[in-house]
């Protein structure tokens, strides 16, 4: 049976590439930060987030009385839930951005060991530098989060010829081996030079890598995180990275954006990239094939993909 009815679009270029929409439904733009376009919000049973920024306006979910589904432009959904409330049906992107991050962590970590960041200031002091620096090959890289993009990295990292540990959820057996679970990782970090987290944020997550694990990882390991800022603790991954002890890239990172005075800025061992993860040229095809089946199965009364909170469906 259709629930859905009245569709919100975050801007009027996503309803036009979208459009003419599956016969049953009907779209009208809100950005979310303004009054909707085309009407009050009394009809309107779904939403689409907006993909920049979406946090900052989750509240004016509770403005629609008829609530029934809403769909993230994003992978992490980290407060969408409680702001959509419980009866409601809630969507995250897994899939659109899998392989656009997976490419920047691999660029980071290439980046970070073979200092291409330091060549980059090299450069433009026109000063030679060479320096032998590690390679790729031979790490020992401690994965954490096995989801879409997880495995997405661990396929592309396969290639580069790193011995690669796995960390999940929950401990198990899988088709590529074995996934060891996340209360092993002070046990773990001893015997790794890299860290990839691109886990969800949740309690269990919030602050996973904190000023215990760091400390236990060798001197020289690199941190990455492209999953979200607070699962790495921002105040201890700093102080290690000042000390000359660790380095790290990062596409995430709490709070952000990094305040300009952070000394994380300045620090030679630290690569910073704006959280632009999923932010590239396969974005806008893959959320739009993603947003067009979503809304073929409102049409059609059937269940929408990537329910992480069931809803009505």
């Amino acid at each position: 049976m259709q629930i859905v009815h009245t569709v919100s679009f975050p801007d009027t270029e996503t309803l036009s590439g979208l459009s003419p929409l599956p016969p049953g439904l009907q779209g009208i733009v809100w950005d979310m930060r303004s009054a909707p376009v085309d009407g009050g919000l009394d009809a309107v049973d779904a939403v689409i987030l907006p993909y920049l920024n979406a946090g900052e306006v989750l509240s004016e979910l509770t403005k629609i009385p008829n609530l029934k589904f809403v769909q993230a432009q994003s992978t992490g959904f980290d407060g969408i839930r409680e702001a959509a409330g419980s009866g409601t049906g809630v969507a995250n992107a897994s899939g659109v951005h899998a392989a656009a991050t997976a490419e920047l962590a691999v660029g980071l970590i290439l980046a970070k060991l073979r200092g291409i960041d330091d060549a980059v200031r090299a450069q433009q002091e026109r000063d030679w530098r060479p320096v032998r620096r590690p390679s790729l090959a031979d790490r020992r890289v401690l994965l954490i989060g096995i989801g879409g993009i997880g495995a997405e990295i661990a396929r592309r990292l396969e290639p580069f010829e790193v011995e690669l540990t796995r960390v999940g959820s929950t401990p198990r057996t899988d088709a590529h081996g074995r996934v060891h679970d996340i209360g092993e990782l002070h046990a773990l970090a001893p015997n790794h030079d890299i860290v990839v987290t691109v886990t969800p944020l949740s309690d269990a997550t919030y602050h996973l890598i904190d000023a215990t694990f760091l400390a236990a990882l060798p001197d020289g390991a690199l941190v990455v995180n492209v999953g979200r800022g607070p699962v790495v603790d921002t105040d201890a991954l700093t102080a290690e990275v000042l000390s000359g002890r660790l380095h790290c890239a990062l596409d995430v990172i709490d709070p952000e954006p990094l305040p300009r005075d952070h000394p994380l800025w300045d620090s030679p061992n630290a690569l910073i990239t704006p959280h632009v993860g999923g932010n590239a040229s396969a974005f806008e095809p893959r959320i739009r094939r993603l947003l067009a089946s979503q809304l073929a199965a409102l049409a059609d009364g059937r269940t929408p993909a990537n329910l992480v909170q069931q809803g009505p469906f």
